[in-house]
């Protein structure tokens, strides 16, 4: 029988953003980057709950983006901490932070961890302007992760293939050194990590990968459904999160492909929820 479901990628904003995109657009890049676009979708926590209830979802994780700007990533941060205030058993939070404001990114990360944060993300370096192999920036932001024993969450994309809204930059050749530089730091490469599991084919990137998860978010749009039996192979399911990218697509798209390559059900049911429930301690 099929246990809990954690939607491990989804993304909900404060009433004020849904009600005035275009205020926003033209305030920061990562969100003009994500939804200049008419047709992408922006929800509310009310509206990802009904859509949970909808899909069968049990759990989801809310990520807040990659604000360019601290005032932003506070603004932000303030609903998600109350949207997982106010549903409590169904919402998890993560919350944004601009590492190039320095201790003011700290002092924020460290709020939003007392008032129930369980990571930090989606990142967005490319956007947000920082590196990922910068030490100055990310080593207090990565120190502080690991003493809170929070989740790092970075969007990935692929070094080749086609070009889509809100791919960027961030390539397997980028994340690679903060894995090697932080090997405690529980990390979590959405949109498989761009291809870098494949990777893990080699000894010792198998071996670096040993705290870092890879989400299944926009998988329809990116590869074929045999993309969940490879990588299962290649990394273990153990590693893998689903993750559906709502609102950009229906959590049903995406666990109507892992119903289609035909998992073992043991490896079926850790990636739908069981690695995200012992990844999170629920």
């Amino acid at each position: 029988m099929l246990g809990m479901i954690v939607d491990f990628h989804t993304h909900v904003v404060p009433p004020a953003i849904k009600e005035r995109r275009a205020k926003y657009l033209g305030r920061d890049a990562c969100f003009s980057l994500l939804y200049a676009e008419p047709k992408a979708k922006l929800v509310t926590a009310d509206e990802l709950i009904s859509a949970m209830n909808e899909y069968e979802i049990d759990k989801s994780v809310i990520l807040n983006l990659g604000w360019t700007s601290h005032e932003l990533c506070v603004e932000t941060n303030d609903y998600i901490l109350e949207a997982i205030a106010r549903y409590p058993k169904r919402l998890i939070g993560f919350c944004a932070i601009q590492p190039l404001a320095g201790d003011k990114a700290i002092k924020e990360l460290e709020r939003c961890t007392q008032n129930g944060a369980k990571g930090i993300g989606e990142m967005r370096p490319d956007v947000q302007g920082f590196d990922f192999k910068d030490n100055k920036v990310m080593k207090p932001v990565m120190e502080a992760a690991i003493k809170h024993d929070l989740i790092f969450l970075t969007h990935a994309s692929e070094p080749v293939g086609h070009q889509y809204f809100g791919k960027g930059t961030i390539t397997p050749e980028f994340i690679y050194p903060l894995i090697l530089n932080f090997p405690d730091l529980k990390l979590v490469c959405a949109h498989w990590g761009g291809g870098l599991p494949f990777y893990a084919l080699m000894p010792e990137v198998e071996k670096a990968l040993k705290n870092v998860h890879f989400d299944t978010a926009a998988t329809p749009f990116l590869y074929k459904p045999q993309i969940f039996k490879q990588m299962a192979d290649i990394i273990g399911s153990d590693k893998i999160l689903f993750g559906s990218d709502y609102p950009l697509l229906s959590p049903r798209r995406i666990i109507d492909q892992i119903e289609s390559v035909k998992l073992i059900q043991e490896g079926r049911d850790k990636i739908l929820g069981g690695n995200a429930r012992k990844l999170l301690s629920l």
